[in-house]
């Protein structure tokens, strides 16, 4: 027999842990894209215009391969003090 209390608690558990989540990623997007637009306003700064194609593609790809080295590190170090 589930005890009803325990199912609650894990319920109430699962929905907070899946808040948080939730709440953390939207706060993470708010300040991606604040870094967006000050990344795009150094870009213009340097380069004079984000309208290349060529160089928009290029800027997409650097802050693809940052992103994804980032997110492995803070993957490795979470692991790390998760254990």
């Amino acid at each position: 027999m589930v005890d009803a209390k325990a199912h609650a608690r894990e319920l109430k558990k699962a929905f907070l842990t899946q808040t948080t989540v939730l709440m953390t990623t939207a706060f993470g997007f708010v300040a991606a894209l604040a870094w967006n637009n000050a990344i795009q306003g150094l870009f213009k700064d340097i380069f004079g215009t984000a309208s290349d194609t060529a160089a928009m593609f290029g800027y997409a790809v650097l802050i693809t391969i940052v992103a994804v080295l980032a997110i492995f590190y803070i993957s490795r170090i979470s692991a790390k003090y998760n254990k």
